[in-house]
């Protein structure tokens, strides 16, 4: 995109403050819009061909931008982070999220869900718009320099293809995302450098994330080969989740996922994931319950399953009374004992609430985001490391998480402008401009 950087020389213009931003997904690249627009020299680096590419990704199937429902809701969607994630989102609501996207020439809708969307459903457009921005207002793009921590005189160092390069700048701003889709740029191989710059980070885990089931026999793992064998990479649908919470009163949410070779994933379990993954962590597996009749009650099955059914199957019968059939049946037959199966009452309580048993989530580089990272606690109220003055952090290398549905997007620029707020800060009582 820009030439690229010349061996140990730095790139500042002397005119004006630099900035370095390491990491060119939405929260490195809204950082630096906002310093751009500011009057800061920005250089952004980031170790693939070109920016956005989880973000080009994860449009793929529609690009969701945020969430229409009440700020206060949607922070709820944070978890225990929200506190610490509410004064940045204050700074970039959804409602600016669209605003911005709407400066850019993309126009939004609202889903029947509540999610927000370009209505051309891509993101590619979007993102070339930005880009574009970025570029007239001076953000000068260094592409395939892979970050690889400082030198000892403090600057950065990077992997390029014409070799090792340093850079030096005012202050820098980190935005390398967390562990997940290495392929895309981020494999959390910034953390050594974190901790050794005095950051407290916490492991990275697999957030949104599918699971895989407890193994049912000695020598298997996961499903059976026959349910493998014919409904993996189905969905099922309608259908609603429960969990236990803290007060042991069950979560329920109705949504679909789909049956993997090892388990279950997609939107509904990605909804459930950070508890789901955090039982497991305590208990060593976690019990999820399954309503496969989510619009009948208790009582409607029962009567139901309790018919005389004379000559005909129990699969028959409860494809023409209830509509159970195909994978919901099959999972029936997965889960259950003959026995259960043909007592109507547990059977009934089984369509209401099949337990299925998770044993491990998927393995992190799969997951959709991730949990862990550098710690608020290790951070002022401006973003900045605390133990490296001019070295700010934001995006998903952070510790928080969040479920999908606009949520991972929307904080993570937010993050962006907070930290390039904070070192426009930083760099007026440092720098002279």
């Amino acid at each position: 995109m820009t030439d690229s950087l010349q061996n140990k020389t730095p790139a500042c213009a002397s005119t004006k403050p630099c900035v370095a931003i390491v990491g060119g997904g939405p929260a490195g690249l809204m950082a630096a819009e906002v310093l751009s627009q500011q009057g800061v020299s920005v250089d952004l680096f980031d170790a693939m061909p070109s920016v956005g590419r989880k973000f080009l990704l994860a449009g793929r199937g529609g690009l969701n931008l945020t969430h229409s429902e009440p700020l206060a809701t949607f922070m709820t969607r944070f978890g225990s982070r929200q506190a610490e994630l509410a004064p940045l989102i204050e700074q970039f609501t959804p409602d600016d999220l669209r605003a911005w996207a709407q400066g850019l020439g993309i126009e939004t809708f609202v889903g029947t869900s509540g999610r927000v969307f370009p209505t051309d459903m891509k993101a590619a457009p979007l993102l070339r718009a930005w880009l574009h921005r970025l570029r007239q207002a001076g953000v000068r793009f260094h592409m395939r320099h892979r970050w690889l921590g400082w030198t000892d005189a403090g600057q950065l160092r990077f992997s390029a293809p014409h070799g090792e390069v340093c850079h030096q700048a005012h202050a820098t701003v980190l935005a390398l995302g967390g562990a997940s889709w290495a392929r895309l740029g981020s494999d959390g191989a910034w953390v050594p450098w974190l901790l050794d710059a005095g950051a407290s980070v916490a492991p990275l885990r697999p957030a949104n994330c599918g699971f895989d089931v407890l193994p049912t026999g000695p020598d298997r793992a996961g499903w059976s080969d026959h349910l493998r064998q014919r409904f993996a990479g189905q969905p099922i649908k309608p259908v609603a989740l429960a969990l236990p919470g803290e007060d042991g009163q069950l979560i329920r949410q109705q949504g679909e996922f789909v049956l993997t070779d090892t388990g279950l994933e997609g939107s509904l379990i990605y909804a459930f994931s950070a508890r789901i993954r955090d039982e497991i962590d305590r208990s060593g597996q976690a019990i999820v319950y399954l309503d496969l009749l989510p619009s009948h009650t208790l009582a409607q099955v029962q009567a139901e399953t309790a018919r005389p059914r004379g000559p005909r199957s129990l699969s028959t019968h409860l494809k023409s009374r209830l509509g159970i059939q195909g994978i919901k049946m099959a999972l029936l037959h997965e889960c259950l004992t003959p026995a259960e199966l043909n007592d109507a009452q547990a059977l009934a309580g089984k369509l209401k609430a099949l337990p299925i048993t998770l044993a491990r989530p998927r393995p992190v580089d799969e997951a959709i985001s991730t949990a862990g990272g550098v710690t608020f606690e290790s951070l002022d109220a401006k973003g900045m490391l605390k133990a490296r003055p001019g070295l700010f952090c934001c995006g998903e290398m952070l510790d928080w998480e969040a479920p999908t549905g606009g949520y991972l997007l929307t904080a993570s620029m937010a993050s962006g402008k907070a930290a390039a707020l904070g070192v426009r800060a930083y760099l007026a009582n440092s720098v002279a401009t």
